[in-house]
């Protein structure tokens, strides 16, 4: 089986260097490095979307929740679809007409100060580094499983790839891994849940009464408030899962991928219906691991569930189908931690290296070594992170970089668009309150702290009591920026809000006198 899974492995990082072989030949600019020259289509451009968004948390974290925790579980597959519709209506074409390479760039074009877009880098580099301490913790647990090697070099194993992708081949190449991915994982997804819906006899109304003794859970496996037992918790999670994904920086770049914000609308709409098909099918992973793996042997596995899903493979296909499933895994983790350093990488050459400290004045070929360099650097920090997250689970790692990235991002994106009175004070507060607030939160909560030894990173009885800080953090961020725009002295340009408004809205570059 290890000899299996091995090859299986081999040829997923085979396939994915030869695409960066052929990419690194047409990454010689920034924009080809940052955007592939914006030349992806709709339908390409979508389901790379749906490949860097269909993470290690959604493939293996959510499977092992709803295993676990029954109906809370699906709480995760609800918030991150849904979560589609606000970056459809709200963010897509507007990030689309105003931005060029990052998401401070959209915040820069209308405001020109250098604060400004230092402080959305920062937001940024954050942000990609917590989401992508969860896609290591998954690949650490991964290969553990499969091949006995040890959680620390699992995770160096897999850093060392995923900056390879990005120092060579730049968005090209992490965008056909992430379309080669999402591919996979679909077809992967898709044979499980039939054969496990094969089971039931394609029956619904059987698979939901046989899960409901194949649990600790017993009939309470279908009901809400197995992990989720205060309402606040609750609302707080869905708040960062409906609003992050808007915020989600190596979500937001793959608009610029394309070459105009018609195709950036389509490109989501792609994304959203292959998104929407896979959310429904990890009902069947949960379920079928549930019913065919069992609690006990899923948390001997991994405490958190995160093995749920090759587990269920191997149950149901036998040593092939687990050996495929987690090299499928695999992948996803590898495209997704490549979108997650590019991002940061382009946060920091585009942002601070090439506006802020060389004053716009880089050239193409120091933009390209600071790029690359920032990868490296990102990377390391990543992995150095990850070693002390081994015990989490990653769908909930991920909701609090969602957290994060709703309560720092999404209120200056918003604001920007539509409030004529918005300035660089309020945008700045914002984007400081909004990232600070929720990372103190997350400190303080039952996350970091527990009374009992083992249970979290530190002991001590948690000052914040909500697993996610959503509820609070989100309106803070919100608040701070209308507090911060109403007490400044500075007034809005309103006539550089009228073209804002024009060119997110159409694209026009210009105003006519």
């Amino acid at each position: 089986m290890h000899g299996l899974a091995f090859f299986l492995f081999l040829i997923i990082v085979a396939l994915t260097l030869v695409i960066t072989y052929f990419a690194s030949k047409r990454t010689r600019t920034t924009s080809e490095f940052y955007t592939a020259d914006s030349s992806l289509t709709g339908w390409q451009n979508g389901l790379a979307i749906a490949g860097d968004y269909m993470s290690a948390a959604s493939f293996l974290g959510i499977a092992g929740m709803i295993a676990l925790a029954g109906f809370d579980g699906f709480f995760y597959s609800i918030g991150f679809l849904v979560a589609y519709l606000v970056v459809l209506y709200i963010v897509a074409e507007p990030l689309r007409n105003l931005g060029k390479y990052t998401m401070a760039d959209m915040i820069a074009a209308r405001f020109s100060d250098k604060k400004v877009r230092g402080v959305a880098a920062l937001n940024t580099i954050a942000i990609s580094i917590f989401y992508m301490i969860a896609q290591l913790v998954g690949a650490g647990g991964l290969i553990k499983l499969l091949l006995g090697i040890d959680y620390i070099y699992s995770v160096l194993i897999v850093g060392i790839l995923m900056t390879v992708y990005v120092v060579f081949g730049g968005m090209m190449a992490t965008s056909w891994v992430q379309i080669v991915k999402a591919v996979l994982l679909m077809v992967g997804t898709f044979i499980i849940s039939i054969i496990v819906f094969a089971k039931f006899d394609f029956s619904l109304t059987k698979m939901f009464n046989e899960v409901k003794t194949a649990t600790p859970l017993g009939e309470a496996f279908l009901n809400p408030g197995n992990k989720f037992k205060d309402p606040l918790d609750t609302i707080s999670l869905n708040l960062a899962l409906i609003l992050g994904t808007a915020g989600l920086p190596h979500i937001l770049i793959r608009f610029f991928t394309v070459k105009d914000a018609p195709t950036a609308r389509k490109s989501v709409v792609h994304a959203t219906w292959i998104i929407g098909i896979f959310y429904v099918l990890t009902i069947f992973l949960g379920f079928g691991a549930a019913a065919f793996v069992g609690y006990d042997k899923i948390v001997a596995a991994n405490p958190a569930g995160n093995m749920a899903a090759p587990l269920l493979a191997e149950a149901l296909g036998g040593d092939f189908l687990f050996a495929f499933i987690s090299a499928v895994a695999f992948a996803t983790i590898l495209a997704v931690v490549a979108g997650l350093v590019l991002s940061a990488a382009s946060a920091f050459a585009h942002d601070f290296y090439s506006h802020i400290l060389r004053r716009g004045e880089a050239t193409e070929r120091e933009q390209m070594v600071a790029a690359r360099f920032a990868s490296v650097g990102v990377s390391i920090l990543s992995i150095l992170l990850a070693l002390f997250a081994q015990k989490m689970n990653v769908a909930f790692l991920v909701s609090l970089a969602f957290a994060v990235a709703a309560s720092a991002n999404l209120p200056i994106i918003v604001l920007t668009i539509f409030w004529r009175r918005f300035n660089t004070t309020g945008a700045i507060a914002g984007m400081l309150v909004g990232l600070f607030s929720a990372l103190l939160l997350v400190f303080f909560s039952p996350n970091v702290w527990a009374p009992e030894p083992g249970v979290a990173i530190l002991v001590g009885e948690p000052l914040f009591k909500l697993a996610n800080p959503g509820i609070v953090s989100i309106p803070l961020g919100f608040i701070a920026a209308i507090v911060g725009t109403l007490l400044s002295s500075k007034k809005a340009d309103s006539k550089k809000f009228d073209e804002i408004l024009v060119k997110a809205n159409t694209g026009i570059k210009e105003l006519a006198n």
